[in-house]
């Protein structure tokens, strides 16, 4: 046994009121790429409010943005939307990878390997040059959507897809993922989904992109950042969130049960997906800004059933509890509407936070300095070392 000396280590760290469980409310960086604010305006991305956005430019330009600092010309945009159309080709090896991974593989697990390999095709993943870092930034904004669908449609036995020069990048991910592209409807629903990419694009030191930022702090490559990145947002708690959402609705499946179902979860005291939000105490934007399109591709689709379920559960939700929605709750909608599979929720996230992903780890290498904080010691005293032969 040992025995304990009532002695603190002289390195023992005291003041417990600067400890904040989860890092809540804790700055951990500077940052020029997101100002997350309850007030009017709520999301700004460098500078720009994010209903701007999400109302009147394409998630190509919010990308843009995001990783060159500032809106993009009519030229610019041309160029930029031409890249990733030409740098929409997987590697060998990845392909090698897709074909040969397990059927009941998660689609997260994929993309995070998959991405994985990339680094290791890289010509030269140790160039941390603010150009080399943009360079690949934009080839995996063209090669992860892609390397998506190609492992959801090799799993489900369709026919391989290639995005098309003359669709947006929404228009293309629909069609990568449902095969919907000519129709009014189609085009209903490109729109929404831009808006929600827009929308899911940035969102400050999230748990995924600070340890994308803690990862780039080592000065390691890139796609080493966006793998740990991605191994975060699988969890259930950030981007796994919107999956859960539509499983909800999926189980409840009409308006007549939600209410009952909403109240019988609550009183067995059962989380409630899609509320709350660790920053935003006081209601998240995104969601009014989302819930606007839902409600009008509900009435182009002809389908009010899932908008309904969504406006009751909203409803108790307030009443009950005081929460309101977040960004996941009525973009569970919108991609049910769609007829995205469920397993594609989450790495339909990742299309869109790759460019937040990266244009942080842009801003973390540009400017680093290590991360290496400090934890509050709780264990024991200082305590005297019994050798073997004397323990019992």
């Amino acid at each position: 046994m040992s025995a304990v000396v009532n002695e603190s280590p002289a390195t023992e760290m005291k003041d417990r009121s600067a400890y904040s469980p989860g890092l809540e409310g804790v700055i951990a960086g500077e940052s020029v790429l997101c100002l997350v604010d309850e007030g009017e305006a709520g999301l700004l991305y460098r500078g720009y409010p994010i209903r701007d956005l999400a109302e009147h430019s394409t998630f190509e330009e919010v990308a843009y943005l995001l990783l060159f600092g500032h809106l993009p010309s009519q030229q610019e945009l041309s160029d930029f939307s031409t890249r990733l159309i030409d740098q929409a080709v997987l590697p060998q090896l990845v392909q090698v990878f897709l074909g040969a991974a397990p059927s009941g593989a998660h689609p997260m697990d994929i993309v995070r390997s998959g991405v994985s390999l990339l680094g290791v095709v890289d010509s030269d993943p140790t160039d941390h040059s603010h150009e080399a870092n943009v360079c690949r930034s934009i080839r995996l904004l063209a090669q992860i959507p892609l390397m998506i669908a190609t492992s959801y449609r090799l799993v489900t036995g369709k026919p391989r897809r290639q995005p098309h020069g003359d669709l947006t990048f929404a228009e293309n991910l629909l069609y990568l993922f449902t095969d919907r592209r000519e129709d009014d409807r189609a085009k209903a629903m490109a729109r929404v989904l831009d808006a929600s990419l827009t929308l899911y694009a940035e969102h400050e030191f999230n748990a995924s992109t600070f340890a994308a930022r803690v990862t780039a702090s080592t000065m390691t490559d890139l796609y080493s950042a966006v793998t740990s990145a991605i191994g975060a947002l699988k969890g259930p708690l950030h981007g796994g969130a919107n999956e859960a959402v539509a499983e909800m609705f999926v189980d409840i499946g009409s308006c007549e049960r939600a209410e009952a179902w909403v109240r019988e979860a609550l009183t067995k005291k059962r989380r409630i997906m899609g509320f709350g939000h660790r920053v935003l105490k006081k209601g998240d934007s995104r969601s009014a800004i989302i819930q606007q399109h839902v409600e009008s591709l509900s009435g182009i689709c002809g389908n009010r059933r899932w908008y309904e379920i969504a406006m009751t559960i909203e409803r108790i939700m307030e009443q009950e509890k005081g929460l309101y929605p977040n960004l996941d709750f009525y973009t569970a909608v919108a991609y049910l509407l769609m007829e995205i599979p469920l397993t594609l929720y989450t790495p339909l996230f990742v299309c869109s936070r790759v460019a937040g992903w990266c244009a942080h780890v842009i801003e973390q290498q540009d400017h680093n300095r290590l991360m290496r904080p400090r934890a509050l010691y709780t264990g024991p005293s200082r305590r005297e070392y019994v050798p073997l032969d004397r323990r019992t």
